[in-house]
């Protein structure tokens, strides 16, 4: 396996290739890139919907189909902030999604495989900059192209994931390796590339230990969290959301997922090359959901990964014992990753106490019962190490 066979790389993991604010659209765009633009002010007025629908529709059915897949994405970026802008930018949700937004929306969405409204690869991967070109993939270094409400705290909440995605690339890339060495039985480079990986993972928890310097609980849950939600599941909605002019929905309501850190690729990559697998359990049907919101490539990786990776089987009949405590050096830090995740959901949402639609804090954005099952996939993550 190669990273670069499915638009990654070990410098940038499953984060965009490119930077957005290197795009420029076709003009047809100027009305929409400049309400996104202004999209903190429009929140603001209280009545975003009334700008909102005053958009045309630039019909890019045709263009969406050939177009570059940069400007692409970058305009899948633009709808899907306004999309869910128009949603719940206001007290109550609407029952439809109007045609100037839904067709254009669909388009975009068609044309990368993916729902059509806001995406992690939306929100963080495709969503970033380096403020200097020369300079690494640093928090120091990084900005949020498309916001919200906007501020500290929105900003910090992406940028510290789109780090961690940053430093992610080397488990993706060893991870690729892995896949060649065990099938070659090469014991000390195995060893090598699960050590890496093993200082990878104490980088990436160092910048998600750093989410509450600049993003605080409060300002998350209601100034952050209640733009990022989806239809399914939320009672707010009651079924989904109509898609006024796309024929293929028939003018029924469509109920999607929402945005949340759990379409991040990285866990999934590590379960599908440490083969740890998990009991069936809400938690698990909605990651398993999930799959399917993730970029195509990203999928393909993680499905190619599982079917492919013989790292357990080859580390536990090795006999190697530093190969053995590498791998469940790997596994431990995997299982820590989730047990701050845990530790954030509890503090950011859990916690937390409000009266926003849609906004429910006994609720994982996706609609389920977070804090029991993420302790549940937690443990079963720890107890499959190898003897």
């Amino acid at each position: 396996m190669e990273l670069s066979n499915y638009g990654m790389s070990r410098e940038r993991g499953y984060l965009s290739h490119y930077e957005i604010d290197t795009i420029t659209l076709p003009s047809q765009f100027d009305p929409i890139v400049q309400a996104a633009g202004n999209l903190s002010a429009l929140l603001t007025t209280g009545r975003v919907r009334h700008w909102l629908d005053a958009l045309p529709d630039p019909q890019i059915g045709e263009w969406a189909k050939d177009a570059p897949e940069e400007e692409v994405r970058t305009a899948m970026v633009h709808y899907s902030f306004l999309v869910q802008a128009y949603v719940w930018g206001e007290d109550e949700p609407p029952a439809h999604l109007p045609a100037n937004l839904s067709r254009p929306m669909v388009a975009l969405a068609d044309r990368l495989g993916q729902a059509p409204l806001l995406p992690y690869s939306g929100y963080v991967l495709d969503n970033w900059y380096r403020l200097d070109k020369s300079g690494p993939i640093t928090l120091d270094n990084i900005a949020m192209h498309q916001n919200f409400l906007g501020g500290a705290d929105e900003n910090w909440f992406v940028l510290v994931h789109v780090a961690i995605e940053a430093e992610a690339g080397v488990l993706l890339d060893n991870a690729a390796k892995l896949v060649t060495v065990c099938r070659d039985g090469d014991e000390e480079t195995a060893l090598t590339l699960l050590r890496e990986m093993d200082e990878a993972w104490e980088r990436i928890y160092a910048h998600f230990a750093r989410m509450p310097e600049r993003c605080d609980p409060y300002i998350y849950f209601h100034r952050v969290r209640p733009y990022i939600h989806g239809w399914a599941n939320n009672p707010a909605l009651d079924g989904g959301l109509v898609y006024e002019g796309i024929e293929k929905f028939g003018g029924e309501p469509q109920a999607f997922r929402g945005q949340t850190g759990s379409q991040s690729s990285i866990v999934p990559a590590m379960d599908a090359l440490f083969q740890v697998g998990h009991s069936d359990d809400p938690l698990k049907s909605f990651l398993d959901e999930l799959h399917a919101y993730r970029p195509v490539e990203h999928r393909r990786f993680i499905e190619d990964l599982a079917a492919q990776s013989t790292l357990r089987s080859f580390v536990a009949d090795s006999g190697n014992t530093a190969l053995k405590d590498a791998f469940n050096a790997c596994l431990e830090q995997a299982a820590r990753f989730r047990t701050r995740h845990l530790e954030y959901a509890a503090s950011y949402i859990n916690k937390q106490a409000g009266s926003i639609a849609g906004n429910d804090p006994d609720v994982g954005t996706g609609g389920t019962p977070f804090m029991k099952y993420l302790k549940k996939h937690r443990d079963e993550n720890r107890a499959q190490v190898v003897d």
